[in-house]
């Protein structure tokens, strides 16, 4: 197998082990089975720490056999880096390579094995020597290992990130490095210091002397909003980009290269920053981890379970639909979308094990995410873990025997995938939906500063993307930063969640998109800050308020229904709250009523054809404006957070008459949910039961001369319409084709 005839299929594949390695025998009898279970690829997880364990002598003789064996099944092979795991002689031929934490001191943790979390924090590699360590132990990797065509793809990174809070105990790097890597990003981004004093509004008179601030719980200053978007969207975009540049200057044969996050951030835009530094981002997906938000309606507490429905639901949406909507927005519309860790077994992590998935769960897990636009799927993990904190998880093997119930349905649904490989391995068989919502990293890393911004925001964007899955109306995430590139103006409506910081120049780009004709739905308090943190006067970002025609009169915190502290601090004395409350529809929305969350804010209009849509009691709470050829909606609350809790059906319909006002409206009437994918002369219809019972619909196939169930063949077509029925939690998928 080549990378050529690789790319004609649907990637199906398996990591196959991790270090330390079980026996040679037992992995080519896996890769035999996986083979003949119709999968396509093998993952092999490498480990820096092993394979160079002495400076400059290597050995990827294990690596080697298995991809020579795997070349004879014709079977793809899928490299994985692990960086992370540096052998003991880099920290002592670099001392300086060790991350330096909050309070001043080195890391001192060096990984022996991939546990925990793939060696995660790793060195810091702002240390000029250990990079160029890092760059030249890849470069031979990549030569050695390169020379096997059946390599079909490379990733730098497992799951992105530092993880250092987690694992050590506070962030990092405050090295030398770093913060001297950090003033050379200040001074190319303000050219000079009075530039940077101006926006910064401080008084540095020399470079050396800009640091951030060590302090636990930082406060929302200019310096330590730069100061985390470098850590996060600078610092590890450097590694990723030189290590995808390492590998693409060693491959002859110029093989994708790609990394994955653990999950994206929802609500940040980091994930469009690592998506540019190299071909593309993927992303690993564990269902059963975790698919909830304390602050959701469904969420359990008091020590009580979940319930079946709600759990299961959350799944599909939450750890699926959600999280490859994301991955896929942010990546180039062209590039493949890879669930680069795919949940084949149990979770486990010290004994406390999840359930055992079956072939339902398998089943519906896959079509969801191809549903999402997921254009290759690696399981993690063929047999059983053998390391203590995970052992026995997460496999589609059990550690003894060759088959279980959920490897033949990954197996079979798999198969079906590649019989259309044409269409499910092609990211541009993925239509752009109607409506984005926007994410801008500026005020997610203010946000970040802040309590509760930094969670609700997040929340916010989370439950706009609830309210339009749920509705059965694709969605996308586009970052600000992307505004001025072609296929953002495609959108007919931008959602825009807590905008509290907003710079100028993203309100100028969105007042000329709306002026153009697109529709605006903002909540509450567009730009109260500027983008270097700092108030603006009349308490709305000057270009949002001359676009929503309104000058700002009030700001409340409202208290949650029941006395709920989802989200709400402890008031100080009586009056920090008005009582939770509903914002009545006007004009537009007329009839229909809103709930307020987490404030309200109340405007006066002044600007020409701008009229009420919310009141507050006599008060205007929200407004749409005509502006040019496209309208502006201004709400006076964040009504994202209703998409999963504090549900109630008023605000559900509210929220659907208010996209339809703009244009926006579900793929399918009728209760099943559905995505589609579309090339040439085929189509696939994926359709979800959402319910908590079965659904049978008619669907309408007028015009397609085939119509079959991508699992169990062709269907009978009467009078141009066929009779689908999907279990509870079921998904289906019909191709039709010859039209």
């Amino acid at each position: 197998m080549n990378k050529e005839k690789f790319s004609k299929l649907f990637p199906l594949g398996s990591h196959l082990c991790r270090e330390p390695m079980p026996a040679m025998s037992e992995m080519k009898r896996d890769m035999a089975n996986l083979k003949k279970h119709g999968f396509n690829l093998i993952k092999l997880q490498e480990h820096w720490q092993t394979d160079e364990a002495t400076e400059g002598q290597y050995d990827f003789a294990k690596y080697e056999e298995l991809i020579e064996h795997a070349q004879g099944l014709d079977m793809g092979v899928y490299i994985g880096l692990t960086c992370e795991q540096a052998p003991a002689w880099l920290w002592i031929k670099h001392p300086g390579c060790r991350m330096v934490g909050l309070n001043g001191l080195p890391i001192a943790y060096e990984a022996q094995c991939t546990l925990p979390c793939d060696g995660k924090p790793g060195p810091c590699y702002d240390d000029p020597g250990a990079m160029a360590d890092q760059v030249r132990f890849i470069k031979k990797l990549v030569g050695v290992l390169g020379k096997h065509e059946n390599v079909v793809i490379w990733n730098t990174w497992q799951e992105i990130g530092y993880w250092s809070e987690g694992l050590a105990g506070q962030p990092v790097c405050y090295c030398a490095n770093t913060l001297n890597a950090f003033r050379n990003w200040l001074m190319k981004k303000f050219g000079d210091l009075d530039n940077l004093n101006r926006a910064w509004n401080t008084r540095y008179s020399a470079w050396e002397y800009i640091a951030p601030d060590r302090c636990h719980g930082k406060y929302p200053l200019a310096l330590n909003v730069e100061w985390q978007y470098f850590m996060t969207d600078i610092n590890v975009a450097n590694v990723l980009r030189t290590r995808a540049q390492a590998i693409k200057e060693a491959d002859p044969l110029k093989r994708p290269v790609f990394a994955h996050k653990g999950a994206p951030v929802i609500g940040s835009g980091q994930d469009w920053a690592y998506a540019r530094c190299q071909d593309f981002l993927g992303s690993s997906c564990y269902p059963a981890w975790f698919p909830h938000n304390a602050w959701d309606d469904w969420s359990p507490n008091g020590g009580k379970l979940f319930g079946r429905h709600q759990a299961l639901l959350g799944e599909i949406w939450d750890s699926l639909a959600l999280r490859f909507d994301y991955i896929r927005s942010c990546n180039r519309p062209n590039q493949p979308i890879w669930a680069a860790e795919f949940q084949g077994g149990p979770t486990n992590v010290d004994l406390a094990r999840g359930r055992m998935p079956v072939a339902d769960d398998i089943r519906r897990w896959m079509l969801t995410a191809v549903g999402a636009g997921v254009t290759g799927i690696s399981f993690w993990i063929t047999r059983a873990e053998i390391i203590a904190r995970e052992t026995n998880g997460f496999s589609l093997l059990d550690s003894e025997g060759d088959s279980t119930p959920r490897y033949e349905e990954a197996a079979r649904v798999g198969a079906a995938l590649n019989r259309h490989a044409d269409i499910f391995g092609n990211p541009l068989s993925k239509p752009r939906a109607k409506a984005a919502i926007l994410i801008n990293e500026a005020n997610y890393q203010l946000c970040g500063l802040m309590t509760p911004p930094n969670e609700i925001l997040c929340y916010s964007v989370r439950g706009w993307h609830r309210f339009l899955w749920e509705a059965g109306i694709p969605v996308d995430f586009v970052e600000v930063a992307e505004l001025d590139q072609d296929y953002a103006k495609e959108y007919k409506t931008f959602i825009l969640p807590f905008p509290l910081l907003l710079s100028e120049t993203v309100a100028g780009k969105l007042a000329r998109w709306v002026e153009q004709g697109g529709q605006l739905i903002s909540e509450a308090g567009p730009g109260r800050l500027s983008e270097y943190a700092f108030a603006n006067r009349g308490e709305l970002s000057p270009i949002m308020r001359s676009l929503f025609g309104v000058r700002h009169t009030g700001f409340a915190r409202v208290a949650e229904p029941a006395g709920g502290k989802r989200w709400s601090a402890t008031a100080r004395t009586w009056g920090d709250y008005i009582d939770a409350t509903k914002l009545k529809g006007a004009g537009p929305l007329a009839g229909h009523s809103l709930r307020a969350n987490f404030c309200v804010e109340t405007f006066a209009c002044e600007g020409k054809n701008t009229k009420p849509c919310l009141m507050h009691g006599k008060e205007i709470a929200g407004i749409v404006r005509q502006a040019g050829k496209g309208r502006a909606w201004l709400l006076g609350t964040l009504t994202g957070p209703n998409g999963t809790a504090y549900r109630d059906n008023e605000t559900r319909k509210c929220i659907i008459t208010l996209l339809k006002q703009c244009g926006i409206v579900p793929e399918h009437n009728g209760k099943l949910l559905l995505s589609k994918h579309v090339n040439k002369d085929k189509e696939a219809w994926i359709f979800t039961n959402k319910d908590d019972r079965d659904v049978s619909e008619e669907i309408d196939v007028k015009g397609w001369k085939k119509v079959e169930d991508l699992l169990a063949g062709p269907l009978k077509v009467q009078s141009g319409r066929i009779k689908l029925k999907v279990k509870s939690l079921d998904v289906k998928v019909l191709i039709v084709s010859g039209k």
